[in-house]
């Protein structure tokens, strides 16, 4: 790893509080070395000292390294799988359920999961915490506004009870907004949320290295209640879930011990 590279993650690390270092080496220094060339930077040194007096180009580089893509109801037959099996056996011994949407990005997942809730539950009764490291992000989610293409998996009928079309975009209503609250907590350095029914963290983790991974995996587990649901992306089967009290309840979905 060059020095100035190295330089650059610990300056970072100073200055956001994110560790470059448990992300994934070869994916993370492609990304950040293209988007350092795009600036027109000969080295990382002479990009951080940029960065660290324009906002709009650190905003950027959190842009990069979050990645930020995602949509309502994606993967469509694993929120089936939370319709029809997940919440009925959160509801089965619970009048109330603790949601936690980790690395939930521009608001889709949260809103999706509190629209499945409402299905069955009276919406004053729904909370959803969702986080994510990327303030401009939490910003779009707390805006509820989103385009066709982030709706593409929206069953028609919840598609029309609950977003209003302005123009190409659609408005999430204000009913289902007020079930989620939105808040700034980085996965790998904050406390965690603790005493969760249900804790949603998906396609985030696969940037990772192995380590890190694994105690969040931890983390995760250590905030779940007994008999509680974590919910994972399509690329991220978690292999031993036993190590972290979990056993798997169906494809992508593990259950507390």
């Amino acid at each position: 790893m060059s020095h100035d590279y190295q330089e650059f993650i610990a300056n970072f690390k100073q200055e956001s509080g994110i560790d470059l270092y448990l992300y994934k080496e070869a994916q993370m220094k492609r990304r950040l070395t293209s988007l350092r060339d795009k600036k027109g930077f000969a080295d990382f040194r002479e990009y951080y000292h940029s960065l660290h007096k324009n906002p709009n180009l650190f905003n950027e580089l959190l842009d990069r390294i979050t990645i930020n893509v995602s949509e309502f109801y994606r993967n469509r037959q694993r929120w089936e799988v939370l319709e029809n099996k997940v919440v009925p056996h959160l509801l089965n011994n619970r009048k109330h359920i603790k949601i936690w949407s980790a690395a939930c990005s521009t608001g889709e997942e949260p809103y999706t999961l509190a629209i499945i809730l409402s299905q069955y539950l009276p919406i004053d009764q729904i909370k959803i915490v969702a986080t994510d490291i990327d303030e401009k992000a939490i910003q779009r989610a707390r805006l509820g506004v989103y385009p066709e293409r982030a709706l593409r998996e929206m069953p028609i009928k919840m598609k029309q009870k609950y977003f209003t079309k302005q123009q190409s975009l659609y408005k999430i209503s204000d009913n289902i907004k007020s079930c989620v609250t939105f808040k700034k907590h980085n996965l790998l350095a904050d406390q965690y949320e603790t005493q969760n029914d249900l804790i949603v963290c998906r396609n985030v983790l696969i940037y990772f290295t192995e380590d890190a991974k694994s105690t969040i995996y931890t983390k995760f587990s250590e905030a779940l209640n007994k008999d509680g649901i974590f919910f994972v992306g399509s690329t991220e089967q978690i292999f031993s879930p036993h190590q972290y009290q979990l056993k798997s309840f169906d494809t992508f979905f593990y259950k507390k011990d």
